[in-house]
């Protein structure tokens, strides 16, 4: 990291805070490496809570401009009439990501919006809040492929697929994931959405010593893949991930479709297109969902990877 960058990232939050948007966003992407000396920086704007994030511990001198800049921010009128309510900073590279308060109050357990849907997010327990929002059009198109589809959810973490799911109309949805403290926050953001809980099964359960649960709820018209690239005794993308495509046949539909994603930088689109083609050949590749434009990476194949594959 780079203090003769920090001019630049203060210039952009300024513009930031005077257009601040309706919803939960991404407000500087340094992690998509178009901003040379602040690659290990974000920012997001957590309906009224602006989160910095250190994703590398930096020298003191970083830290302390830093920290300056960011001071001086909330002394401008800008920001006193934006409406924030705190500004806070994750150092996500030392133990345990602690958050430090540098102005207002911590909300620590925020509701916050995405295409008018609600989620609940944790702020400062752990690196993730609850919503990856690199996945926010993955979503969305999730919302305009569910209608009366009967979808499988696997990895579901918060169960944000699930919320998009049901709010587009779906049938049923299955969501799978080991850690069942996840699923249980997914099922408040359902209760967030008024949603009908009849209609959304929740499995917390390890993947690959559930097939059998999974098969006898399907088959399912939408399957979607969201895995981690590591979780310890579980799963690892390099290793695993063939293991789950090899397994679309006889869960799918004959129209079946799925979103299969990989958020990994070191594995690329092909790595997916041609995973599929080796255990799943009747699937094919149909399209690769754009990233959010404030996902912006200068190696496109280092960011989110989200393809449709097919089987109509």
């Amino acid at each position: 990291m780079d203090s003769s960058a920090l001019p630049e990232f203060q210039a952009h939050l300024h513009t930031a805070v005077e257009n601040l948007p309706a919803e939960v966003r991404r407000l500087f992407h340094g992690r998509g490496r178009c901003w040379p000396g602040l690659e290990q920086l974000t920012a997001d704007w957590l309906d009224g809570q602006l989160l910095i994030s250190l994703f590398r511990e930096p020298e003191p001198a970083f830290l302390d401009e830093l920290q300056s800049l960011l001071n001086q921010l909330v002394t401008t009128q800008t920001w006193q009439q934006s409406g924030a309510t705190s500004l806070l900073l994750q150092h996500r590279g030392r133990d345990g990501s602690p958050l430090e308060v540098l102005w207002g109050e911590l909300t620590p357990n925020p509701v916050v919006r995405e295409h008018g849907l609600k989620y609940q997010l944790t702020l400062g327990r752990n690196q993730n809040n609850g919503l990856f929002q690199d996945m926010r059009l993955g979503r969305q198109w999730v919302k305009e492929q569910a209608r009366s589809k009967r979808v499988l959810n696997l990895f579901a973490y918060t169960c944000g697929f699930s919320v998009a799911a049901l709010a587009g109309g779906a049938g049923h949805v299955v969501n799978l994931d080991m850690a069942k403290s996840s699923l249980a926050r997914g099922r408040d953001n359902h209760r967030l959405n008024q949603h009908d809980l009849s209609k959304v099964s929740f499995l917390g359960h390890e993947l690959f010593k559930s097939w059998g649960k999974v098969h006898k709820l399907g088959p399912y018209e939408l399957i979607i893949i969201d895995p981690p690239s590591f979780q310890k005794g579980s799963f690892v993308l390099t290793r695993d991930y063939g293991k789950i495509l090899r397994r679309l046949p006889e869960l799918l539909t004959s129209q079946g479709i799925v979103l299969a994603c990989v958020n990994d930088p070191d594995v690329d689109s092909q790595f997916l297109i041609d995973g599929m083609q080796e255990q799943a050949p009747e699937l094919r590749f149909t399209e690769r969902l754009n990233n959010p434009p404030e996902f912006a990476d200068i190696h496109p194949e280092s960011g989110l990877k989200a393809l449709v594959f097919s089987r109509g």
